[in-house]
């Protein structure tokens, strides 16, 4: 006896959720006779009944409950892979929810380009610290530093990066220029401190005398932004993405100290869920963020 699942499907959750046969038929355009073979067809498959009839009235048996919970979930996966497939012939449109590191906001120029070329997306951003697991909180691309290990995400790599330890000219004309990084135990101290945790990251020096873990703490901040506004206001010496301070040093506003000392490079990721790879809206942004860090997308 061959049986239409997802046909049938759609019978036991419309008649469950509706507590009719009739009903169900009326939502789905016929019977409440071919309701009841339908079903019938499901429950001999599956070796249990689903319901317990009367003359009266239709309810779930202790299994009908059971499949009723799994069936729901499975229409609506279906529903949704069948939207995502009609969205694949269709231009890129809906909303994008996008998750970047805290330090994000100073990549915006790489794609601010992008909405206009896109105006139909419509973007919502998110900037934290915090890790975020991808798929369970809702986003369909985070950009991440470090690599990530998962079945269910697509990975490329974007840029590289380091950080660099700057200060001022007019703060090392004043407490002097520091040669190794023992000479920091004698300078203000500016620290980022990760928001969740509230733990100081810490500052990646080459340090052959433990200062390392005992550094002066002038000031702390959970945003990076200000560290670099009081780094150029001459307030301290403070450990900064390069990217971010790139044209105050170019302007002279910062000054690289203890270069030679600093090992620290790391990788800045795109992640998105497999499940979303043929999605229009998922495939320009990242085609156009890593087109934009000069890389393809296949």
């Amino acid at each position: 006896m061959s049986i239409d699942y997802f046909g049938a499907l759609r019978a036991f959750v419309y008649s469950a959720e509706l507590r009719s046969f009739t009903d169900a038929g009326r939502k789905l355009g016929t019977t409440s006779s071919a309701i009841g073979k339908s079903i019938a067809k499901l429950e001999n498959e599956l070796g249990v009944s689903l319901f317990h009839r009367s003359t009266r009235a239709i309810t779930l048996t202790a299994e009908g409950q059971l499949f009723l919970e799994r069936s729901q979930r499975i229409l609506s996966e279906f529903d949704v892979a069948k939207i995502e497939l009609a969205q694949t012939k269709s231009a890129p449109k809906g909303k994008l929810r996008v998750g970047f590191p805290q330090f994000g906001i100073h990549l915006m120029h790489k794609f601010t380009k992008f909405q206009k070329l896109y105006p139909e997306i419509e973007l919502e951003l998110s900037f934290s610290d915090q890790l975020v697991n991808i798929i369970e909180d809702g986003f369909d691309i985070v950009i991440r530093v470090g690599e990530v290990i998962d079945s269910r995400l697509k990975m490329r790599h974007l840029i590289s990066y380091q950080h660099l330890l700057v200060a001022s000219p007019l703060y090392l004309t004043e407490y002097g220029l520091p040669t190794q990084p023992a000479d920091l135990i004698h300078h203000k101290c500016l620290h980022y401190q990760y928001p969740t945790s509230k733990k100081l990251v810490d500052w990646p020096l080459v340090d052959i005398n433990g200062v390392a873990n005992n550094l002066p703490i002038s000031i702390i901040s959970d945003t990076i932004e200000p560290l670099q506004t009081m780094a150029e206001a001459g307030l301290g010496v403070a450990l900064l993405p390069d990217f971010m301070i790139k044209n105050s040093i170019e302007n002279g506003k910062l000054t690289i100290i203890l270069e030679n000392y600093i090992k620290d490079i790391r990788s800045v990721y795109i992640l998105w869920p497999s499940s979303k790879q043929t999605l229009p809206k998922i495939k320009v942004f990242i085609d156009y963020m890593i087109n934009t860090f000069g890389e393809s997308f296949n």
